[in-house]
């Protein structure tokens, strides 16, 4: 059975407000710990007392890294933040003929056009992200394919991580919660080894980018 400390410390990390508040010191633990009570003692099945969730929630606080651990790394270059506008996310049901399609669709496509194009494959979907010219080419390339969702007006900004970021724990939580904390809102995410890309509706678009710059490490 769960403690209530281990039940306080997965509440908090499964919220980045939480989180970034107990942080920032900026929450009423007695105020919380009343809120959280009626939960707790539904999902531990038994009472519990608002001074043993105080406790908890003080032993979370302590342990939360400070703002300056998060800072984000990124390659010494200029454009390390750089946005793509105007952008069509499809989903597809992948079937035996996916595989032919995404080929059929690179060889259409071609390079040195300066457009935006990304194929991502899952278990039973297809993602094709693209600039709103290569519409025709997807529709007709995929046009036997089952479409699930069709968004439109989307923009993506990529950050410009160093070779070596994948050793920083928590590096993703770190601009996943900030943006959360900044209520911006995602629809996607795409990664490379340096590269992280983030889709998000094109009104959430300022908003990303200012956060993102003060993040990063100059």
């Amino acid at each position: 059975m769960l403690s209530i400390s281990t039940k306080v410390e997965r509440i908090v990390a499964e919220s980045p407000f939480l989180s970034e508040g107990l942080r920032r010191g900026l929450i009423n633990l007695s105020e919380l710990a009343r809120q959280l009570q009626p939960q707790l003692q539904t999902d531990l099945w038994k009472p519990v007392g608002q001074a043993a969730v105080v406790m908890a929630l003080r032993r979370v606080a302590n342990r939360l890294p400070d703002a300056d651990s998060h800072e984000i790394v990124l390659a010494q270059k200029s454009g390390q933040l750089t946005a793509r506008t105007d952008l069509v996310e499809f989903t597809f049901r992948r079937s035996e003929l996916t595989d032919e399609c995404h080929r059929q669709l690179l060889e259409k496509v071609g390079t040195g056009h300066g457009l935006f194009l990304t194929v991502t494959r899952g278990i039973n979907e297809v993602m094709v992200i693209c600039s709103r010219p290569l519409i025709p080419m997807v529709e007709e390339v995929f046009g036997d394919e089952r479409l699930l969702a069709r968004l439109e007006n989307l923009n993506a900004v990529t950050l410009q991580l160093t070779a070596d970021s994948w050793r920083t724990p928590g590096i993703y939580h770190a601009i996943l919660k900030k943006l959360a904390w900044d209520k911006v809102n995602l629809i996607n995410l795409i990664s490379t080894h340096t590269e992280l890309t983030l889709l998000l509706e094109k009104e959430y678009t300022g908003a990303a980018v200012t956060v993102l710059s003060t993040m990063i490490t100059h």
